[in-house]
This record gives structure tokens, sequence and C-alpha cells, in this order.
């Protein structure tokens, strides 16, 4: 009961505080006296120079009835402070509302919980009242560590602690909502603020899902939205994320790593995953690529953890890259995909010296290194997801990149440090940045094939450094597949077989550009080497043989005219070759992979280019095999326990694809018969030289092309170097000629350059008949001249039909091949 006084000290009293005791009825169960209340109030706007007063004369008596533990005259005062609150908005209101906010702060220092939610309700509302002017001097410092230690309650009783974290995420609402919009208020997004504020919202949602997670559905019903605290705190986490400007963006995510770190929610990232959702869909488009770069840079100070934290950052990455790929990425495109392969290729050095370390007998393998392939596969995840919601031009970029970072061994071009990984670390990253690239290129559609596979992207991709292994093999042909195949007909040719009708296959194409005939012209060759070279490996699979078919079924759809159509029918000719000759020594299983491969494409190209004769004959020699060499036939090669022949030598010239007769077959429908009965040659490249792989010029046969209408020249050049054995040997050396060659070739280019046309084609008639007469002598082979000087000269075995040695072109340094 409060303390009465005497009429005649009451009389004396001021008018506020008789209208402030007139609120207080004798017994608290009666509540807030309503009709003094409406006088204070009327007496509060009429002089609004006295809510000051007002407001210290309730501040006290609240107080002093707060350490009696009066709850019930607490309950009044509040309730008449928070009514004065709404009904006054003078200027004069600010000096009351430190008042107010000092009851406040009674309430929440004291222990009791139903003081501290009171507290917090008045508090809350205040926050939803928009005041006039700002305030220069009001800081909320002490709320935000009450609120959140709040949202930290123990309680023992389960209800309790709900309504008390409750209490705390509201109260964090609160001043968010209070201090956000004010200019004068930035003070909020200060570090020490934010470092309390969002792990404690992080808190309750974490706390509310562990708890369904091992409770399951629960059994009574669902709570109320406002009464469940994970709800309350994603919602304040929204709204504060949303308000969130570009200048304190960071310091609104940082705490996020650091509350992820300290209760170690990378693994399992469920939670995490959650909340960069959260983050992503709040803030701003514009500043996603803040949070983006907060992530880079977090995996950048934990690259020393565990593999599946790693991992479990790196996954975060993808679900923010996801959403950020929706709307503006920023500067950051690069950084994004520099920072995951630098990351990459640190999860290979970690496994390469983990398995080396095994090996050596120092230490057994452990999970931590198996489990860097999970890191590996979520960041080759990331990298695919992110390039593929690029746009054209942008993914084009990303594939040179990556591209650029693929180590090719003899060049330095790559820019990743590959120095610590070794020959099983270089092959490894080898494979997941191809693998990187195969889900860039995914899905990527180019106009022309020069604008997918420019120079610069075509010579590293098929590079003789990534033809070292079957699986390298397979990742290129892939990326060549995405990015050859525009009109989507590779599923329609996945699997190599004999086609009964390719028409049911409803084949996609249209009429080839100029562009594509340029560049079919230009990187044709090394397009047929590729396939010509990964055909003859010995580590091959099932998988490399029907890569190889899609690969000629692609180029023959997307790029081939008559010229095309005729080299690669060449190509395929000169394959069956060198399966009957077995130069490689090849296992019966390869030969007879290879003699499949051709079947199954010859019979597609023939169809395809619709010539009766053509199909005939391709037919007619796979009904031959079918009876007699089922083996030379993808449908039964390719399947278990396929019986294999002992030797090729027996068979008869029948179930082979013959020169002659295709060639008769197409010279009525306007393809070159000249040019058909050429052998297929691949081209030796400087790339060889360097390589560690087998040298393919170890051959027995050179092709010369002499310029017609040349005239012999009585100068005889000086310098002309004497062809010899040994000469022929320092041609073919792999080992250290590559700088007397780069000069040799500087000198030949200068030399046409300046030098006349005549000097130059007597020059080359002169050597082209010393070449003849040489190797003559040397090779004792027999040599059957050109029949006209614009032919190719060529150097044969003379051996039985099929045991012809392959025609390899060889490229002099001080002469010109035309």
């Amino acid at each position: 009961m409060p303390t009465r006084v005497c009429c005649c000290c009451s009389a004396l009293r001021p008018r506020y505080k008789r209208l402030v005791d007139n609120i207080f009825p004798e017994d608290p169960k009666d509540g807030l006296v309503k009709a003094d209340m409406e006088k204070l109030t009327f007496y509060a706007v009429s002089a609004p120079e006295k809510l000051d007063r007002i407001g210290a004369y309730l501040a006290e008596r609240l107080t002093r009835d707060v350490v009696r533990h009066r709850s019930g005259y607490v309950l009044i005062a509040m309730e008449a402070l928070d009514q004065l609150l709404m009904a006054c908005h003078s200027q004069s209101i600010k000096p009351f509302v430190e008042s107010f906010l000092h009851m406040v702060a009674k309430l929440l220092e004291s222990g009791e919980p139903k003081l501290q939610v009171l507290g917090t309700n008045s508090f809350v509302k205040f926050a939803n009242i928009e005041e006039d002017t700002p305030s220069y001097h009001r800081r909320y410092d002490f709320f935000v560590s009450r609120f959140s230690a709040m949202c930290h309650s123990c309680h023992s009783d389960p209800e309790i602690r709900t309504e008390i974290r409750i209490a705390g995420i509201r109260g964090i609402q609160g001043v968010v909502r209070k201090t956000v919009n004010d200019e004068l208020q930035a003070t909020i997004w200060e570090p020490q603020h934010m470092d309390k504020i969002v792990p404690s919202l992080l808190f309750n949602m974490q706390k509310i899902e562990e708890v369904d997670s091992r409770l399951g559905p629960p059994s009574s019903p669902a709570v109320d939205k406002e009464e469940n605290p994970a709800v309350l705190a994603e919602n304040c986490f929204r709204e504060l994320l949303g308000r969130a400007t570009f200048g304190n963006m960071n310091n609104a995510v940082r705490p996020v790593f650091a509350h992820l770190d300290h209760h170690k929610l990378w693994d399992p990232n469920e939670f995490a995953v959650h909340c960069f959702k959260i983050i992503m869909y709040s803030i701003q488009a514009q500043y996603s690529h803040h949070v983006i770069q907060e992530i880079l840079g977090h995996l950048d100070a934990r690259k020393k953890d565990s593999p599946r934290v790693r991992a479990g950052i790196i996954q975060v990455l993808l679900e923010a890259v996801a959403i950020a790929a929706k709307g503006s990425i920023g500067p950051t495109v690069l950084e994004v995909f520099n920072t995951l392969l630098k990351h990459l290729r640190l999860s290979v050095e970690f496994e390469a010296n983990g398995v080396q370390r095994a090996s050596e007998g120092s230490t057994s393998l452990t999970s931590k290194d198996s489990d860097e392939k999970v890191v590996q596969n979520a960041i080759i995840q990331t990298i695919g997801f992110f390039g593929s919601n690029l746009p054209d031009y942008q993914r084009s970029e990303i594939m040179m990149f990556i591209m650029g970072k693929v180590p090719v061994f003899g060049t330095s071009t790559h820019t990743l440090d590959i120095s610590q990984l070794g020959d099983l670390g270089t092959r490894r990253i080898q494979i997941m940045l191809l693998r990187s690239l195969l889900m860039v290129t995914s899905g990527y559609k180019a106009k022309t094939i020069v604008t997918a596979l420019p120079g610069s992207f075509l010579d590293p991709l098929l590079s003789p450094s990534l033809m070292e292994d079957y699986e390298l093999r397979q990742l290129v042909l892939e990326v060549m597949h995405n990015l050859m195949d525009r009109h989507d007909n590779r599923a329609k040719l996945r699997g190599i077989r004999i086609i009964p009708d390719v028409a049911d296959l409803k084949i996609k194409r249209e009429k080839i550009c100029r562009q594509d005939t340029s560049f079919m012209k230009k990187n044709g060759q090394q397009l047929y080497r590729h396939i010509y070279l990964g055909c003859k490996e010995e580590d091959n699979v099932q998988k490399n043989y029907e890569l190889l078919y899609t690969s000629l079924a692609l180029i023959t759809i997307e790029l081939a005219n008559e010229e095309v159509v005729t080299d690669l029918i060449r190509l395929a000719i000169a394959l069956q070759d060198s399966a009957i000759v077995n130069e490689d020594n090849l296992p019966m299983f390869h030969r007879c992979g290879i003699m499949a491969l051709v079947a199954a494409y010859l019979n597609f190209v023939s169809q395809m280019i619709a010539v009766p004769a053509f199909c005939q004959h391709v037919s007619k020699v796979i009904e031959i095999r079918t009876v007699e060499a089922p083996y030379f036939l993808p449908e039964h090669i390719f399947r278990d326990k396929c019986m294999l022949p002992k030797s090729l030598e027996k068979h008869d010239k029948n179930v082979y694809f013959l020169t002659n007769k295709i060639a008769e077959s197409l010279g009525g429908s306007g393809y070159s018969v000249e040019r058909l009965s050429v052998p297929y040659v691949p081209q030796v490249t400087d790339e060889d030289r360097l390589s560690r792989r087998k040298s393919i010029v170890d051959t027995v046969s050179i092709q010369v092309d002499i310029l017609p209408n040349s005239s012999p020249s009585d100068d005889v050049v000086s310098n002309t170097e004497e062809i010899t054995f040994e000469a022929l040997k320092k041609a073919i050396d792999t080992n250290g000629m590559e700088e007397q060659e780069k000069e040799k070739r500087r000198l030949v280019i200068e030399k046409f350059q300046k030098a006349p046309f005549e000097e130059i084609a007597a020059q080359c008639e002169s050597k082209a008949n010393l070449l003849h007469d040489r190797l003559a002598q040397i090779l004792e082979l027999t040599i059957r001249p050109p029949p006209s000087p614009s032919g190719t000269l060529t150097i044969t075995s003379g051996h039985a039909q099929y045991q012809s040695v392959p025609v390899y072109e060889m490229k002099f340094p001080d002469l010109c091949v035309y």
C-alpha cells in the first residue's frame, strides 16, 4: 500500500505529483485508476514542460517499488508510462524518455522474469514510436547487452526460459528498429554491438533446430510463430540484414563466421547453409558480392583446418553463389574462381603429401587425406554451378582463365604453382581443373565454333601432356563435346554401336557457315591428330572409345563439308591400318576396339552423306564381320567375356574397309578420289619434342611437296646441310634441340621474307632431289618418284598388303615444305 499523506501536506505538493499519486489505488489488484490517468494525460499534454518532472517522479516511485518487491505497483507505473508515451509527441518528451529508459533499465536489471518481460514490452512499445526530432546523445549500449544476455537465458523452467529468450529477441528487434534508421545512431552497427546481437539471434535459431532434430515432430499443437524463439530470431535477423547498408554490411556478416567457428557448425554445415541463405535473400542484391568476398576471406583464413570444415565453407559458398548469380555478382567473378582454384591446388597438395607419406611407410593413409576428395568435389561443384550461371561472354573468359591454370609439361604458361605437387599431384590437379572446365562448359552454346574453341584455348587443351592418362583424355574429349555440340545431338550418339538407321535419331544440323569452314581448314588436322593418337593409347577403356566415336560423329554433324568428310574417312582407314600393322604393340582388345570404332563411325558417316554405293560397301563389310569376325564390331568387343582372336593376319580382306572400294563409291558423288587415295598422316608438332610421351616421329616415310614450275638454279646455297643418318637421328631427337630449332626457324622465316622467289624455288627443288637420293641409299627403300613437280614424294616400305608403315610428315628446320 502506498504511503498516505495528510490533507494539509497534500495540498502543498506539486500538482503533477498529486496527479501521479492519484493513479495508484490502495489495492494494486484494482489496477490503474483510469479517471485519474486521464487527468494526468490531459495535464501532460497541456503542460509538456512538466513531462520531465512527471517522468522523474514516476521513476522514483517505480525504483522504490522494485526494491520493495511491490510488483503490482510496478505494473501500474509502467502502464502509466506507456500511456504517456503514446499520448505525448512534443519536443519536451526527450527528457521524459530518459526517465522512461531509466525505469526500463531498472526492470531489466531485476532478477524477476516477469519484471524483465514487462520492461521489454514497454521498450518495444517505445521503439515503435516515431520521434519528431532525432536524439543526439541517447545510447542503447546497456539495452543491447541486456537483451543479448536474455537471449541466452538458462532458467531451469523451460517455459520461463523460453519467455525470457523471446523477450530478449523482441528487445533486440526494438533496438534495431529504433536506431537503424537514425543516422545519428549509427553506433548500433559497430562491431562491439554486432558481436552481441548476431550471435544471440543465431544461438536461438540453432538451439531450436537442435531440439527439433533431436525430438522429432512435436506431438503437441504447433506453437504460435510469435512465441517461437527460432522464428522470431530469424525474422529479427532478416530485418537487421535488410536494413544493412554498404558501409556496415561486413560488420553484420563477420559475427556469423565467429559463431559458426566457435560452435563448430561447419561440419555438418546444415545450419551454416541455412544462415547464409537467410543472409543472401535478406540483403540488398547489389551487396551480394560483399558476402561472397567475406566467405572467400574466411576460407583463406581456415585453409589449414580439416578437409570437412573447408568443404563445409565451400558448400556455403556454393549456396551463396547460387543466389548471387541470379542478380548482381559485381567484380568478384575472377576472384571467386582464383580463390577456388588456389584451394583446389592446396587440397591436391595435401592429398599428394598424404599418399606419399603412406607409400614411404612413415604413416598410414588417414581419413583426413581421403576427405580431401570431398573438398575437391565441393570446389568443382561450386565452380561448375557458378560458371553455368554466367553470361556467355563471362563464361568464355572463365574457360580461358581455368585453361590457363592447367599445368602443361614443357611450358610455363600456366599460372598455378605446382612446384610442391610432384608427378602424382600434377596429374591430380590436371584432372581436377579439367573437371572444373567440364562443369563450366556444360550448356555453353556458341554461334560459331571459333568462338567456342579459339586457338589460345584449343592448343593447350589438345596438348600431349593431357594425353598421358586415360582419365585426362576422357575429360578433354568431354570438354570438346560440350563446346562442339551446338544442337544437343550428343545424347542421341551416346554409346558406340552400329546404328541400323541414322534417320531414326533425328539428328539436328545446320548448313556449315564460312567461319566453321575456316576453323576446320586451320585446326582440322590438329583435331584429327588428337583422335588418331588417342585411339592408339594402351590404357584406353571402353569409355575412351565411346568418346572418340562421339567426337568423330560431332565433327561430322557440326563441322563437316565434303573436304572434312573425306579427311575423316581417311582418318578412319588410317586407324584400321594401324590396328592391323600394330607398330605400337597394342593388346588384342585395343586393336579390336579400334576396328569396332572404325566400323561404327563409317556406318554413321555413310548414312549421313547418303551415298548408296558407300553405304552398300560398309553394310557388306559389317555383315561379313558379324559372321566371321564379330570381335570387330562394338556390340561384341565391348561386352563381358568376348572371345578375342590370336592374330589379325589370317583374316580375309573382305572383313576390312578397302580404300579403293570407298574411293570408287564416292568418286561419282563429287568427292575427291585423289585425296581419298592419299594415306592420312598425323602432323608432327613442336610439342612432341617437349613432351614426355613417346615421340611419334619414329617413322620411315617422309612427304615433301615440290613447288610447281620451279627451274633449277645455277647458284648452289653454300650452307646446305648434308643429310646423313646421324642428321636424321638429330632431327627426331627429343632432348635439348629446342633452342637450335627456334633459331633455325627464325632464319628460315627471315630468308623467305627477304630472298627472291626464284632463289627459294630453286633451293627447295635442289634439296628435294638431294633428299630423294640420300634416303634411297641409307634406308634402302623402294622410292616412287612423284609423277609431276607438283606431286608428293612418298617413301614406302614395299611390304605386302596391310603391312605398310604409316606415313609421317617430317619438318626440317632449313627446308620449306609447301
